[in-house]
């Protein structure tokens, strides 16, 4: 096993509508929100951590590939390969571990795996943001507040308000995408870009289906940005 190169994606992840990455602030504060979104503790700026920008496209990857009914939802191990699975769908689990690793408990000295390949760097407000910001006096964030109707009084109910970064905004993103001698004829590059363009149909953080983490990627290679525009995440 061996390290034959290392590929770097870099780019911009473009807020089409407000997100929202909790901080998981338990503390109240007066006259705060209900939910602020995590922020970077020196420059109290909002950031997209790379750990949530991983863990989706890890599980919508596993979703397309009907592995989560194998695993009862949990994240797919190395164990699911002694099991009895199409050639199609152990093909994808080994993608999913090759890129996404495993647990350090998952262990099996006999498999073929190797390290975790893919690195997600946390995504830090974008340049051309911060001037935007700047230059016209915008708020980073926005509080939206939401509540619950009852049916049969038309009346609001459960008040609650939710902080969320603001859409138009962008984020700079780095991923870097280690290659092994075993892993020729994987195709990993391309499986991982399909998981970023199921990201875009689907949604990051927390509120997608009620219209919160719509983004869009805009990467820097311009033959990286042609291929990702063509990508058709499920094929028919």
């Amino acid at each position: 096993m061996q390290l034959v190169n290392i590929v770097t994606l870099k780019g911009q992840i473009l807020l089409k509508s407000g997100l929202h990455i909790g901080a998981g602030d338990l503390e109240m504060h007066i006259g705060g929100t209900d939910n602020p979104v995590v922020k970077n503790a020196h420059s109290n700026e909002p950031y997209i951590p790379g750990s949530s920008l991983k863990g989706k496209v890890r599980s919508l990857l596993e979703m397309r590939s009907g592995l989560m009914a194998e695993t009862r939802g949990n994240p797919v191990g190395k164990s699911i390969l002694k099991r009895n699975l199409s050639e199609q769908a152990k093909s994808e689990a080994v993608k999913i571990l090759k890129i996404f690793g495993s647990s350090g408990a998952d262990v099996d000295e006999d498999d073929n795996i190797g390290p975790t390949r893919a690195s997600f760097a946390d995504c830090y407000l974008s340049e051309e943001a911060r001037m935007l910001v700047g230059e016209n006096n915008l708020p980073l964030t926005e509080v939206k507040s939401e509540n619950s109707i009852n049916r049969i009084t038309g009346t609001a109910v459960n008040p609650r308000f939710t902080e969320r970064v603001a859409a138009g905004l962008s984020f700079d993103f780095s991923i870097t995408l280690k290659e092994l001698n075993i892993d020729s004829g994987d195709n990993l590059m391309d499986f991982l870009l399909q998981g970023l363009k199921l990201l875009e149909y689907d949604a990051l953080g927390g509120s997608g289906s009620r219209g919160y983490g719509r983004v869009e990627f805009d990467f820097e290679d311009p033959e990286i940005k042609k291929k990702f525009s063509e990508i058709l995440p499920i094929s028919h």
